[in-house]
């Protein structure tokens, strides 16, 4: 294993308390739990679409009995906490990763506003309302910033405005796993929020979007070029109390409002588009295979199947007839490496990973004898930063679909070691104490010798094995 912070003996006084929701497998809490300053304390995790619940199996022999987590849809799950038939137990911080869906929103007599249905973002915002969070993370699709197709950014507008209006400050970036060391090519787009909305003014908005903020911190970037903006006026206000305005009027069908990064307090936005930097040390695809001889042989790809693996990766341009009217049209798609090459980070993991069926999207790697094969799901954990046979116990492709949906452990390691810190110096949360050092079980990092680069940030490792 490539390192991480310092090792520490100091036992806190108490970690910080999460609650996981959309757990997943339950990164998130992995790598919260990883920087030695947070455990789980309540979990949700259920799968409409399949009676049969693969994702919180693996949860539950992962995090359960310690954390016992709870499978049911969260809409119900809320509506027994308003009924008192079910307390969420107290907690400092709420993270989660849910689906890019329809954020519009309607006004109603009775409840001033009302979402779709089923519309998990919903959810989180009525979880915060009742519970009143002091500190949030969220993760998403990158695809958040720019939809819908008709009104670029509505919907993170939609999300800003409530979250303004519940009285949280938000930052946002798009991070690229790949950009800060890690073995994939994974871009999602992280939201921190927290209350205290008065310490980020004192601050300034681009102070804490470029070097302040818990992500500028986490995750360095170059200063904007000509860019010495330093107030607190914006570029654009989001009026936080006409959601329903926001909703109907944000947003056009050319271009969104949002670059990769941004601040929001109360309404005002500042957003810049953002370039990473990293002098750290990095980890690629080979890092994380297997050793040939412990591969199994239904992962290698048979000679008869060579020529259609080939043809799905390469590029194409194909005359073709609409089946309905029958109209010609060409079909174009460019290449995709094959093999992957192993001395770059891999690219990202799809849901559909898993499987012997030739695909353009799956993975496939050269062996040392010249035959050629998938990834394994011990190799895809690898490349997710979670620990070997993490899910273990689902069958082969099921354990694919889920690295396929899950996001980069390290990546919450490190936002969760600088949001503790930023709530303490701010006083969202008021539990001093120091870091102490992961658990081993939770495949915590050892430590780099930080005199290798610039600063702390840039010193900590960005690979798990």
């Amino acid at each position: 294993m490539v390192g991480s912070k310092s090792q520490h003996t100091e036992e806190p006084v108490r970690k910080g308390r999460v609650v996981e929701l959309f757990a997943g497998v339950g990164g998130f809490g992995l790598g919260l739990e990883r920087s030695g300053e947070w455990e789980v304390v309540w979990a949700n995790q259920w799968e409409p679409s399949t009676k049969k619940q693969h994702a919180f199996e693996c949860l539950v022999k992962n995090i359960g009995p310690r954390v016992q987590p709870v499978c049911m849809d969260i809409a119900k799950v809320l509506d027994e906490v308003e009924l008192g038939q079910r307390e969420i137990p107290d907690h400092d911080l709420v993270v989660g990763g849910f689906p890019c869906q329809d954020y519009s929103v309607a006004a109603t007599q009775a409840q001033g506003i009302r979402g779709e249905k089923g519309v998990l973002w919903w959810e989180i915002h009525r979880f915060l309302k009742l519970h009143g969070s002091e500190l949030v993370v969220l993760e998403n699709v990158d695809r958040l910033l720019k939809s819908p197709s008709k009104q670029r950014g509505r919907d993170f507008a939609v999300m800003l405005a409530c979250l303004a209006q519940l009285g949280y400050f938000v930052e946002w970036r798009v991070i690229n796993a790949a950009d800060y060391g890690f073995p994939q090519k994974r871009r999602r787009v992280f939201i921190v929020a927290m209350k205290n909305r008065e310490a980020l003014t004192e601050r300034g908005l681009f102070n804490w979007l470029v070097r302040e903020g818990v992500l500028a911190r986490a995750f360095p970037v170059e200063r904007p070029l000509g860019d010495f903006y330093s107030g607190n006026t914006g570029d654009f206000v989001i009026d936080f109390t006409d959601i329903v305005g926001v909703s109907d009027s944000f947003g056009n069908p050319k271009k969104t409002a949002f670059r990769n990064a941004g601040v929001m307090v109360d309404g005002v936005v500042l957003t810049r588009e953002l370039r990473p930097e990293y002098r750290g040390p990095r980890k690629m695809l080979g890092d994380c295979l297997l050793p040939d001889s412990e591969v199994p042989e239904e992962y290698f790809v048979p000679e008869a199947e060579l020529k259609t693996w080939v043809y799905l990766k390469g590029a194409k341009r194909e005359s073709r007839y609409h089946k309905g009217s029958k109209t010609p049209y060409y079909y174009v798609e460019g290449a995709i490496p094959f093999p992957d090459p192993i001395d770059r980070p891999a690219r990202t993991i799809m849901t559909s990973e898993g499987g012997k069926s030739p695909s353009r999207f799956k993975h496939i790697v050269q062996t040392s004898d010249g035959r050629y094969r998938r990834l394994t799901p011990v190799e895809l954990e690898r490349l997710n930063g979670f620990p070997d046979g993490w899910t273990a116990g689902l069958s082969n492709g099921r354990r694919a679909f889920c690295m396929g949906n899950a996001l980069v452990v390290g990546v919450v390691e490190r936002i969760g070691e600088e949001l503790a810190q930023v709530a303490r110096e701010l006083g969202v949360w008021d539990c001093e104490y120091a870091r102490t050092s992961s658990g081993a079980n939770l495949g915590g990092r050892l430590p780099l010798d930080e005199g290798q680069c610039g600063s702390r940030h840039e010193a900590r490792a960005t690979a798990e094995t």
